[in-house]
């Protein structure tokens, strides 16, 4: 799964890209809105997603190394947590669908379904 197939297959949008924007694949997804809990998350190439729009929630991708975020619910970042995307070069996309609705989505999508 690509940062494309999910704009093209989901109904998504790109908020920001990173510089290797649509980069290498993404093999797991880490949906929380604690971030606690995406702290904790041990995989590579993977997409978090969440509702929360903080520049928190950039500064958690940045350390766990995710490669991007999925904002749920229509969410629309704060003007300080995409400037902060685009300083630490995190691709983010916004979708109008829900948690599961997105999470059921993103399952077909890595399954190839």
């Amino acid at each position: 799964m690509t940062f494309i197939e999910i704009i093209e297959q989901l109904p998504a949008h790109l908020v920001c890209r990173s510089a290797d924007f649509p980069g290498a694949p993404l093999k797991h997804v880490v949906a929380s809105d604690l971030m606690s809990d995406v702290l904790v998350a041990d995989y590579e190439d993977f997409i978090i997603v969440t509702s929360l729009t903080s520049e928190q929630t950039v500064r958690t991708a940045d350390i766990v190394g995710a490669r991007g975020l999925l904002l749920v619910n229509d969410k629309t970042p704060q003007a300080s947590m995409k400037a902060l995307a685009v300083q630490q070069d995190i691709t983010v996309l916004s979708t109008p669908l829900t948690m599961f609705e997105a999470c059921v989505a993103l399952g077909r999508l890595l399954s190839g379904d």
